[in-house]
């Protein structure tokens, strides 16, 4: 749920409990003093619904800290309540319990009291223009001639100066809202700049090392082993000097795309993590799987059939692979488990290349 809609439904307990808290001492005097038990229901009755409000609205709040979603528009309904419960205890206050001065002066506050919610412009012109005509209409029936024009006139003027601040308001919030989301377009911009490889577009070694931290100590209790494999093209640098870099850069485009591939297929996070190395790191329930998954790449690879007249090993380009499996919780030294796959990518290379080398520490 968008964060604004969190923010007004704390505001609204906290309103509900000031109403309820003001309308309590409201009730007191006419209960106490003029004994008139009328006067005192319709003050308890404002309280009784903002109280039956500030819990329910605890509790969608209790609701959402769980994760469970709460409705925009329940929401908006909640806030239409709240401000329908202030402006029939305003109008009652200042047309029928004390008519004259407090009622301009309390038709000013529940009107301005809907700026405080993050709403729509147009939610909250219909209910400031609402509030205007049901005073208005309440004021015509029970004020006397003498009240009445001054009344109104006051109460206009309150509902204008009322909607020029929201205007205000609203387009204040507008541009804080375009200026955050310019703010965080160019974070993610520059992010995204400092964690990608430019030329696979894979992820770069910095992000590589924040993110193999993270699996080491965030693991699933469904997750049983911990795979970290590190990939080097085989005798990249002969296909350099053959082909020259521009040729080079595609080799390692079309590798970085099979890995991309690999990662949005199967979730395994991939990574550039310098010149022709890439490194995968991902969960298994059974260490046997991680062989199919590096054959697979293996295969992969080989179908694309890049010309490698300069290998050694093959007349294609061809990867060594070095994996180590470790079991989660095992072990949360990074630089001891990078060692071991590097250790087994080397046996790779010793044993001749185009092949991979599946080492555990269970």
């Amino acid at each position: 749920m968008d964060n604004t809609f969190i923010s007004n439904l704390y505001k609204l307990r906290q309103l509900n409990i000031v109403v309820a808290t003001l309308g309590f001492c409201f009730m007191l005097f006419p209960f106490v003093v003029e004994k008139n038990l009328f006067k005192a229901s319709i003050y308890l009755i404002l309280v009784v619904i903002a109280m039956f409000l500030t819990i329910f609205v605890t509790h969608k709040i209790n609701q959402h800290k769980k994760g469970k979603e709460v409705s925009n528009r329940l929401i908006y309904i909640l806030i239409s309540v709240y401000y329908a419960n202030v402006v029939l205890f305003g109008i009652y206050l200042g047309v029928w319990a004390n008519p004259g001065k407090l009622a301009v002066s309390f038709m000013g506050i529940i009107i301005c009291a809907l700026f405080l919610f993050n709403i729509s412009p147009v939610f909250t012109l219909c209910h400031t223009l609402g509030a205007m005509v049901l005073f208005t209409i309440a004021t015509v029936f029970v004020k006397t001639t003498i009240d009445l024009g001054l009344d109104i006139t006051n109460s206009l003027f309150a509902g204008c100066i009322a909607l020029f601040f929201g205007w205000k308001i609203t387009m204040y919030r507008m541009s804080l809202a375009s200026t955050a989301g310019k703010l965080e377009g160019e974070r993610n911009k520059y992010y995204d700049q400092s964690t990608i490889d430019e030329l696979t577009r894979l992820k770069n070694r910095r992000d590589f090392m924040k993110t193999f931290q993270r699996f080491l100590s965030n693991y699933r209790q469904t997750d049983n082993f911990l795979c970290l494999a590190l990939i080097d093209v085989d005798f990249f640098k002969n296909y350099n000097d053959h082909y020259g870099h521009p040729k080079g850069d595609e080799c390692l485009r079309a590798v970085g795309k099979t890995l991309k591939d690999l990662n949005e297929s199967m979730g395994i996070y991939a990574a550039r993590i310098g010149g022709e190395e890439f490194a995968l790191i991902w969960f298994e329930k059974e260490p046997a799987n991680a062989d199919n998954i590096i054959s697979r790449l293996r295969q992969k690879i080989s179908e694309l059939n890049i010309l490698h007249e300069k290998s050694k090993v093959a007349p294609y380009v061809t990867t060594s692979i070095g994996v180590q499996i470790v079991r989660c919780g095992a072990s949360n030294d990074m630089d001891v488990l990078y060692d071991l796959a590097d250790q087994a990518l080397y046996t790779a290379k010793k044993n001749g290349r185009n092949q991979a080398v599946i080492n555990s520490s269970l």
